[in-house]
């Protein structure tokens, strides 16, 4: 068993235009502040990292990395969900998607694709200069619009969606196989890997890729109404990383899990932070340094009522308080009477 690191935070909630939170300097003094130890980084967003730049230049990377670790804090994993997203679109969400992707590839979905492609490449890359061994995406979905199997799906549209699924992303997987990067893809609605059955179906049609992992987030199975304890037990060798993110369900004769076009706050299904859902953290931390996960706790914050500042604030203390310090010891050494093998023998009435 292992000790989990943390507490850690995603940045991608937090980025603004007003300081502390418009600079990554700026940013990780704040959090470290707050007690979190690490970072998590969202590529897609310049005033935190130059993707490109760390790729492609080791001591600009080790540059990078020590300006973060002067703040007080240290890069957990590095993050591509906006790219991630891109490298798989179905058309009907093409002008909504259009806006994660730089100005000049809009209107373009094969150049957008083709510009998600090399962003992954480069986080590959990345991830490896700065001596990181997991990374956190999207897999993107051609078959989302059709999760609902009204009106009857064609013979074959879903094995035919994760092929192409696996053939766009093979090679990428590729690329961090060569780093020594496990990829892995949170668990998420509209995205094609959204529950276990997904993510089994993806796994087999890239051949058991080996490093086609998962982030485990519970607030996406809490609105799905999936067993998030059960998954662990079921994936827990694909658990790679951890977003500590709370949510509640609270259907009612009006609304259920599909949330009937609600804004978030209206929604049956809605996030939380921490303590604030029905999240059971405390078996999710058991479990997970039960079957031995040695990574980051990561706070995101999603929150349709709290501020991100107090959301952020009481986060580390949450995550801090759920970590258990693996024991080195068995509870009952202290009856052990010993034996050799003539007593085991004894024992069990052998001659």
């Amino acid at each position: 068993m292992k000790t989990i690191k943390g507490p850690a935070i995603f940045l991608a909630q937090f980025m603004d235009d007003v300081s502390p939170f418009n600079e990554i300097q700026s940013i990780c003094k704040w959090a470290s502040s707050l007690g979190y130890k690490g970072v998590q980084i969202p590529t897609w967003d310049s005033r935190c990292i130059n993707l490109e730049k760390v790729a492609n230049s080791k001591d600009y990377a080790d540059e990078y990395k020590s300006k973060i670790n002067a703040c007080g804090v240290e890069i957990t994993e590095l993050s591509t969900h906006l790219q991630g997203q891109l490298i798989a679109v179905n058309p009907v969400y093409d002008k909504m998607f259009d806006g994660f992707a730089p100005e000049k590839f809009r209107n373009d979905p094969k150049k957008r694709t083709e510009w998600a492609i090399n962003q992954l490449l480069l986080a590959a890359q990345a991830s490896k200069n700065l001596g990181i061994k997991a990374h956190v995406t999207f897999s993107g979905a051609l078959l989302w619009p059709y999760v609902y199997p009204w009106p009857q799906r064609p013979k074959g549209l879903v094995s035919t969606g994760f092929d192409e699924l696996a053939k766009r992303w093979r090679p990428i997987l590729n690329k961090f196989d060569e780093n020594g990067i496990d990829l892995c893809y949170e668990i998420h609605p509209n995205e094609d890997l959204h529950d276990g059955v997904t993510f089994e179906r993806f796994l087999k049609a890239t051949g058991n890729h080996k490093r086609v992992n998962m982030l485990y987030d519970p607030s996406h199975f809490i609105l799905q109404q999936l067993d998030y304890l059960e998954h662990i037990d079921i994936y827990h060798d694909f658990i790679k990383m951890f977003h500590v993110k709370d949510a509640e369900f609270n259907s009612n004769g009006r609304a259920g899990i599909y949330g009937s076009y609600s804004d978030w706050v209206d929604r049956p299904g809605r996030f939380r932070s921490l303590g604030d859902g029905q999240v059971d953290f405390k078996s999710i931390f058991s479990k997970l340094t039960q079957y031995g996960y040695n990574g980051w706790a990561v706070l995101e914050w999603e929150c349709c009522i709290k501020s991100p500042e107090q959301g952020a604030k009481e986060g580390s203390h949450f995550i801090l308080n759920h970590i258990i310090e693996v024991t080195d010891k068995t509870f009952d050494d202290f009856a052990d009477s010993g034996s050799d093998k003539d007593d085991l023998k004894n024992i069990l009435g052998i001659d």
